[in-house]
């Protein structure tokens, strides 16, 4: 097994970061209480599939090479800790990859490698199949370390109990509850916060009771969004025009759910409203209730699936103080419900200005979480960045070297400067296919000093992108 070390009260909000690796020191000391305990980072991307295990569905069909490249993603966990602390990856990061952050003055955890990865694997389950790697974690456990996971279901709770480490955050048996879109929805309106029309369903009869509602709305000529608790990243949610289209996902869902043996149901259905624009902000919630505002961002979104950010998004001090009130309310809510730990919520823009701060909370590390530590190093005050990825298809895999060099002059190689960073390199080559061609993933960041200069830089990026391998055919995605 591979091992490598890297060098390097009231609830308050607050917009400012704490100077370079605020956002490290302020996670261990709201988990921990000791800005000095160790954390073992663990980017088990996509835990909603193990909430969503014998919850009634929707259909949903999940391409192998797609399932390969997220649970490659788990090298974003990378990018989380310092000198003192540890990742585990499902495979060695690439030298050059390391070297491009180090360049630019990331402190980088010590990393440790399942022995023998799968592809559909996530890295939990390789994690628990390696039994070096578990010997491995009961000695950092023995010194203090804490298992901190993107998300903790029963399988990372396994992973903590056979590792002899305890959790950083809550289990599954708090951690499942508040991930779910029923308990935003009723959040929200316990709460008084502004969201769109609709409704919580937990058994047959509530979504009966909702889907008369809701088609009253699709006869007005609305359109009603039919959501699963746990689906992610445009997953296990349908967009409905018609009530005939309703009527048969009732009969879906009641089918799955007897299939479940039970009437219990976690959906949620309310109207599609207009917007200008989709918001994420993250707060960071300590065991002792007291919250951090860590940042706003716009989300960028195509047909709900998460495609990137760019901050500082173009707000007034009044919707960000909205913004402000509704995670601190948001955060005492989850405190009362036993939750700690890094909070992130979708909001949105209408039309007019308005906020709707709440359409989504995400209890679990976001996407947006590990680009803190780049933010709070590259984008200080008076610079901006787009956060995003490009598709690949490549007909042989590449290494960073090679992709320093097709990037050029583009690629960030100074704190200060203007360009591109990559902070996930192992989805590249993740999307090997039987015909010998790899559909991945370039993640990055272009920063610069001027919003009207990220355009301009992202399609310079985008271009050379497309020199890496043949062009990807029209239709062809692996989105998350």
């Amino acid at each position: 097994m591979p091992e490598n070390g890297h060098t390097d009260t009231p609830m308050t909000i607050a917009r400012e970061d704490a100077g370079p690796h605020g956002f490290g020191a302020r996670l261990k000391r709201a988990v921990t209480g000791d800005t000095s305990t160790p954390l073992v980072f663990l980017g088990n991307f996509e835990v909603e599939e193990q909430w969503a295990r014998g919850e009634a569905g929707l259909p949903r069909i999940s391409a192998e090479g797609g399932v390969a490249v997220v649970n490659r993603m788990d090298e974003f966990a990378l990018l989380l800790g310092g000198r003192d602390d540890h990742v585990i990856l499902k495979s060695a990061p690439d030298p050059g990859y390391l070297d491009h952050l180090e360049r630019l003055g990331l402190d980088l955890p010590t990393v440790h490698v399942v022995c023998d990865q799968v592809p559909r694997h996530t890295v939990t389950q390789d994690a628990l199949a390696d039994p070096g790697l578990l010997e491995t974690l009961r000695k950092l456990g023995a010194r203090g370390a804490r298992l901190l996971p993107h998300g903790a279901s029963a399988l990372e709770e396994e992973l903590a109990d056979r590792a002899g480490m305890a959790l950083a955050v809550p289990g599954a048996a708090v951690s499942k509850p508040v991930n779910s879109k029923v308990y935003s929805r009723r959040a929200a309106d316990l709460l008084g916060l502004r969201q769109p029309r609709g409704w919580a369903c937990t058994t047959l009869d509530e979504l009966d009771a909702a889907i008369e509602a809701a088609s009253a709305l699709l006869d007005e000529g609305r359109t009603v969004l039919v959501k699963e608790a746990y689906g992610v990243s445009g997953k296990g949610i349908a967009e409905v025009a018609g009530s005939q289209r309703l009527a048969r996902l009732r009969t879906m869902i009641g089918r799955s759910a007897r299939k479940s043996g039970t009437d219990r149901i976690a959906f949620v259905i309310e109207e599609k409203v207009a917007k200008r624009a989709d918001l994420n902000y993250q707060f960071t919630l300590a065991r002792d209730g007291d919250a951090h505002l860590d940042f706003v961002k716009e989300a960028l979104t195509e047909g709900g699936v998460h495609k990137g950010h760019r901050f500082p998004p173009a707000l007034s001090e009044r919707q960000l103080d909205e913004i402000g009130t509704a995670a601190r309310l948001l955060g005492k809510q989850l405190a009362a419900d036993g939750f700690y730990g890094v909070v992130g919520v979708d909001a949105m823009v209408d039309p007019e200005g308005g906020i709707y701060p709440v359409i989504e909370i995400n209890a679990r590390n976001n996407m947006s979480t590990y680009q803190t530590r780049l933010q709070e190093l590259l984008v200080g005050p008076g610079r901006c960045a787009l956060a995003r990825h490009h598709q690949l298809l490549l007909d042989e895999e590449l290494d960073f070297a090679a992709v320093r060099r097709g990037l050029g002059d583009l690629l960030l190689d100074q704190p200060d400067g203007s360009g591109f960073v990559v902070n996930n390199f192992a989805t590249v080559n993740a999307g090997a296919t039987a015909e010998g061609l790899y559909h991945g993933r370039l993640y990055g960041l272009v920063v610069t000093d001027s919003p009207s200069r990220l355009a301009a830089l992202d399609a310079a990026v985008e271009e050379r992108v497309r020199r890496f391998g043949p062009q990807l055919p029209e239709g062809i995605r692996h989105d998350r």
